[in-house]
């Protein structure tokens, strides 16, 4: 099924009609009030009502229209992330918040798909919210303004609620100019294709595979690059180990620059 391009095609096409249909039940759940949210492993990794009805949705979706598909398929995976930035939706901060679809054959993350519910939240009561981003590896991405920031500045986006000294030990160490604190990997590529950051710096094991899949081909569409800490491509075939367990860095542009700045000690406390 993966060789042909035609079903590759037809799988993002229903990616994105199904990501928009998501960020409309991230919305309705937020005007309803009652978020359901429950503590997963901590105080800052929660679950939400949205979650669960975002995941249902796209799940029961993708296996109508392709029942051969294992959703996470043999050579060809789909990751999902129903809400990503989940602890930022409940705080409020709908500008972080995504919901990622990833694609993968053979172990390389291939196509994917971004939708931002709250796109344009801030710009009045009439605007129309949310926006889907996508893309495929050899055609490109789709969805945004491409921007890149100046020439000679170095502005890290990093995580909000999971650092730590190693993550901050990694970030002083490309002596950036300004280090941006947002929640959501998806949110965090934005920034860089949009020009508001350089360089996602994420010394840390706690993001997953489905948080980067969909982000890295939007990325890797318009000439940036995702690795792990050790500059070490990241796999996403069925059986892989869902933790990013080496940490993350992706750049627009200058991946080289931010990788020789990885300190040792960083690089022996991330074991890929």
């Amino acid at each position: 099924m993966a060789s042909s391009p035609a079903v590759l095609i037809r799988l993002v096409a229903s990616a994105y009609s199904i990501a928009q249909k998501a960020g409309m039940i991230v919305r309705s759940v937020m005007a309803g009030g009652d978020l359901g949210i429950v503590e997963k492993t901590s105080s800052v990794d929660l679950q939400t009502k949205a979650d669960r009805l975002v995941q249902m949705s796209i799940c029961s979706s993708l296996a109508q229209k392709f029942p051969k598909l294992t959703i996470i398929g043999e050579e060809l995976v789909v990751w999902v992330d129903p809400l990503d930035g989940t602890k930022e939706y409940t705080e409020g901060l709908l500008d972080n918040v995504t919901v990622l679809i990833g694609i993968a054959y053979e172990g390389r993350a291939i196509a994917g798909v971004i939708n931002q519910p709250y796109y344009n939240y801030q710009a009045g009561a009439d605007a129309v919210l949310g926006r889907t981003i996508w893309g495929i590896l050899g055609l490109g991405a789709f969805g945004f303004q491409l921007n890149e920031v100046p020439d000679g500045k170095h502005i890290i986006t990093t995580t909000r609620s999971h650092s730590s000294k190693l993550v901050n030990d990694c970030i002083s160490a490309m002596n950036p100019d300004n280090v941006l604190r947002v929640g959501g990997a998806g949110n965090k590529i934005i920034q860089l294709i949009e020009g508001k950051a350089s360089a996602y710096v994420f010394a840390s094991p706690g993001c997953k595979k489905w948080d980067t899949c969909a982000p890295e081909v939007i990325l890797c569409a318009v000439g940036g690059k995702l690795t792990d800490i050790h500059g070490n491509a990241l796999q996403y075939h069925k059986e892989v180990k869902h933790m990013n367990s080496a940490g993350v860095l992706a750049t627009l542009r200058n991946h080289d620059y931010y990788a020789s700045r990885v300190p040792e000690t960083v690089k022996k406390a991330l074991v890929p």
